[in-house]
């Protein structure tokens, strides 16, 4: 499986894919592997990011303004896979741009572009037959996540429906930094342990080196994702070096 999750934490680095445009995006992605984080979330902006928080938001909605399409996302994913052979690459989307595309059409193309696996935030696992049979066809990995309120039972399907790994999200609601992880995904993390041995990522929220490090005890990797588009936000003009900066800083606590 191509998710390498190696040192623990591993990083999962997200970014919303043209924002502020697609060549920024390429070298804040690129600056973010040599920063040390081992799969990329490239995320594909809609104009009705229900799961998101404001920060995401607005990130999809500056991106969707230059007409960011997920066709340019799956050209992204291609040069940057051009590049780096060794990182994960993960397209992160609604189902909405897939359906657009027309799914063996994207399933298609995103192994063509060397996508290892798909995240459709808004697909839930009892619907997603057509979806599996199509990424299994197309040796691509679905990821899909596991909420703090989910059953035994749902858990156990999601466990079973994912390759690569396992997304636990630390929180229901939408996404966002937080000053504190609540003890749901730690929790969460040793009951989809019973289902699966595929590695577990936790997100939603990580924004400090101490959240970061304490993620080690319990997951095999970080996903960070409103901290790095918090970070592309405030620093105009210097988003590649502000993120690599951010991303180092995180994990000098767990090095």
């Amino acid at each position: 499986m191509p998710f390498h999750f190696e040192k623990k934490p591993s990083l999962v680095a997200y970014v919303t894919s043209g924002d502020p445009d697609l060549a920024t995006t390429r070298d804040i992605v690129f600056a973010s592997i040599r920063a040390g984080a081992s799969v990329i979330e490239l995320g594909v902006p809609f104009s009705d990011p229900v799961a998101d928080g404001p920060v995401i938001q607005r990130a999809s909605e500056r991106a969707l303004k230059h007409g960011t399409s997920l066709d340019q996302v799956l050209k992204l994913a291609a040069e940057i896979r051009e590049q780096s052979q060794s990182v994960g690459l993960i397209i992160f989307t609604y189902l909405n741009p897939i359906l657009q595309m027309g799914l063996p059409k994207f399933c298609k193309i995103a192994r063509m572009a060397g996508v290892d696996g798909v995240l459709v935030t808004d697909l839930p696992v009892e619907e997603a037959g057509p979806y599996l049979a199509e990424m299994r066809k197309n040796d691509l990995a679905p990821v899909f996540l596991a909420a703090p309120t989910s059953t035994d039972e749902r858990l156990k399907r999601i466990a079973q429906a994912s390759r690569g790994f396992v997304y636990a999200v630390s929180r229901t609601g939408v996404t966002g930094a937080q000053k504190q992880l609540p003890e749901d995904a730690q929790l969460l993390v040793r009951r989809l342990r019973k289902y699966t041995k595929l590695p577990i990522a936790v997100g939603f929220g990580i924004s400090t080196p101490e959240q970061f490090a304490a993620v080690s005890g319990y997951a095999d990797a970080a996903v960070v994702g409103s901290a790095i588009v918090a970070t592309i936000e405030r620093n105009p003009g210097k988003e590649a070096q502000s993120v690599a900066e951010f991303i180092k800083q995180l994990s000098a606590v767990s090095s």
